[in-house]
C-alpha cells in the first residue's frame, strides 16, 4: 500500500463505503418486523418482501453490471465508481430522517432502485482498478488485502451499531457515505489502461457544454456500442475453460450467500430471539475472523498453495459453517459457526484473481462485471428459492419441523460450487499475451 498510493486512496474510500453500508444490517431486520408485523418475532410478509426486493434488485444488477464494467474499460474507473457511491447515500438519508411505515416504504422502493445500480458496482470497479494498477504476480494478494479492508469496515461498522441508538445509527451512516463519495472524487487519481479508448465522462469540456453535437451524437453510439451482448458474454466464457469454471463456481457460491443472507437473521431471530445486538455481535466475529484472515493468512497461504487450492478449502468451510448454522440447538452455535469466516473468506478473492488472469490488461473490466453479473444472476433466483422455503419452515404450517431447512438447502448450493472449483486447474495467466487487443 505504500508502494501504490493509488492503491491506498482506493482502500480508504471502499472502507468508508462498507463501513456505511453495513451500519445498516443489524437494524434493518427489527426495522422490517417493526413497519409490517409489530410486536412479533416471526413475519412471513418481512421475509417475502425482503426476498422481493433482493430478487428486483439482482435482476438490475445482471443487466447492469457487465455494462458498467465494460463502460469503466472505455471511460476510466473512477467516473464510474461516483454513481453508485453517491446514489448509496439516498437510502440511508430517509431511515435517518424516519424510520415511521412511510418512509419506511420509501426505503423500500429507492432502496431498490438505487441497488440496482450500487449493488457489487463498487466491489467489481475497485476490483478492476486493483488489476489496472497491481502486477500480475501480487494481485491475489491485493484482492485479498481489499477484501480484507472490506471485513474491516464490516467490523467497524456493525460493531459501532452495537453502542448506538436505531435513529443514531442511520445518521452516522449516511454521513460516513457522504465523506467517501467526497474522498473518492478529491484523492482517488483515476485508472484508464488505454487513453486511445479513454473518454472521460466528466472532462470539463462536457462540463461547460462546450462539445460538437456530431461529436455528441458519435459518442452516444459509441457508448451504447460498449453494452455487451449476448455475443460478448459467450465470447468471454470460451476465453478459457479456467474462466467458464470460475463463472460457474461464482453461480453457486453467489446463489449460497444471497441464501444465506436473505434467511439467516429471520431465521435467528425466530429459533433464538436476537435483536440488533446479537446480530451485530454475529457480525463482528465474522468480519474480525475474515479481516484477520484476509490481511494476514492470505498473502501468505496464496504463494504456497495457489489460488485454486484457496478457493477450494475457502468454499469447503462456507458450506460446513452454513449446515452448522441449520442444526445450531443453541443460542451460542451460531457464534461458532461464524468463527468458520477464518477460511471461507477466502473463496472470493481467489475467484477474482483466476479471473483477472485470464483475460487482457483492458478486459479487465468486462470480465468483473461479467462475474459481478453471474453473480446477480444467482441474486435473482436465490430469493425466490429460499425466501419462500425459510418462511415455510418457520411457520405453524410446516410440513415437517426443522427450522433450519431452507439454511441446509443453501448448503448444498454451496457444496455444488466446492465439487465445481475441485476441476480447477492452474493454468499460466494469459492476460499478458492479450495487451494487443486494446485497439
Amino acid at each position: 500500500m505504500v508502494r501504490l498510493p493509488a492503491f491506498t486512496h482506493l482502500c480508504i474510500t471502499f472502507f468508508l463505503h462498507i463501513f456505511a453500508t453495513f451500519m445498516a444490517a443489524p437494524v434493518i431486520v427489527d426495522i422490517t418486523m417493526f413497519a409490517l408485523c409489530p410486536g412479533e418475532s416471526e413475519c412471513s410478509l418481512a421475509i417475502f418482501l425482503t426476498g422481493i426486493q433482493q430478487a428486483i434488485i439482482g435482476l438490475g444488477s445482471l443487466v447492469m453490471m457487465p455494462l458498467i464494467g465494460n463502460l469503466s474499460d472505455k471511460y476510466g474507473r473512477k467516473a464510474l465508481l461516483t454513481v453508485p457511491v453517491t446514489l448509496a447515500i439516498i437510502p440511508l438519508a430517509i431511515l435517518a430522517y424516519s424510520r415511521s411505515r412511510n418512509f419506511f416504504y420509501a426505503y423500500y422502493i429507492l432502496k431498490i432502485l438505487t441497488a440496482m445500480f450500487c449493488e457489487g458496482s463498487v466491489h467489481c470497479l475497485s476490483l478492476a482498478y486493483v488489476a489496472d494498477n497491481v502486477p500480475e504476480g501480487r494481485r491475489a494478494s491485493a484482492f485479498g488485502v481489499l477484501s480484507g479492508i472490506g471485513s474491516c469496515a464490516f467490523v467497524c461498522g456493525t460493531l459501532s451499531t452495537r453502542f448506538l441508538s436505531t435513529a443514531s445509527t442511520f445518521q452516522v451512516a449516511t454521513v460516513m457515505a457522504m465523506l467517501a463519495a467526497v474522498y473518492m472524487r478529491i484523492f482517488l487519481p483515476d485508472s484508464i489502461v488505454n487513453d486511445n479508448l479513454s473518454t472521460p465522462i466528466m472532462s470539463d469540456g462536457k462540463l461547460k457544454g462546450i462539445v460538437n453535437q456530431d461529436e455528441e451524437s458519435d459518442k452516444t453510439v459509441q457508448m451504447f456500442k460498449t453494452m455487451p451482448s449476448i455475443e460478448d458474454m459467450h465470447a468471454l466464457l470460451k476465453t478459457s475453460l479456467t474462466f467458464s469454471q470460475a463463472a460457474a463456481v461464482s453461480f453457486f457460491s453467489n446463489l449460497a450467500d444471497v441464501g444465506l443472507h436473505a434467511s439467516l437473521l429471520y431465521y435467528l431471530k425466530a429459533r433464538f430471539h436476537f435483536n440488533k445486538n446479537q446480530f451485530a455481535d454475529l457480525m463482528v466475529i465474522t468480519g474480525v475472523a475474515g479481516t484477520i484472515s484476509q490481511l494476514l493468512l492470505m498473502p501468505i497461504l496464496v504463494p504456497i498453495l495457489g489460488e485454486e487450492k484457496l478457493l477450494a478449502i475457502g468454499l469447503l468451510f462456507n458450506c460446513a459453517h452454513m449446515i452448522v448454522y441449520s442444526i445450531a440447538w443453541s443460542f451460542w452455535v451460531p457464534y461458532a459457526a461464524a468463527m468458520f469466516s477464518l477460511a471461507y473468506v477466502f473463496s472470493q478473492p481467489c475467484i477474482r484473481s483466476i479471473v483477472s488472469k485470464q483475460v487482457g490488461p483492458c478486459e479487465q473490466g468486462k470480465a468483473q462485471g461479467f462475474i459481478s453479473g453471474i453473480g446477480s444472476f444467482a441474486n435473482v433466483a436465490s430469493p425466490l428459492v429460499f425466501s419462500p422455503l425459510t418462511a415455510l419452515f418457520l411457520s405453524d404450517t410446516a410440513p415437517f419441523y426443522f427450522p433450519g431447512f431452507s439454511i441446509m438447502c443453501v448448503g448444498f448450493a454451496s457444496m455444488i460450487a466446492f465439487v465445481q472449483s475441485l476441476m480447477i486447474r492452474a493454468v499460466p495467466p494469459i492476460s499478458n499475451q492479450r495487451v494487443g487487443d486494446c485497439h
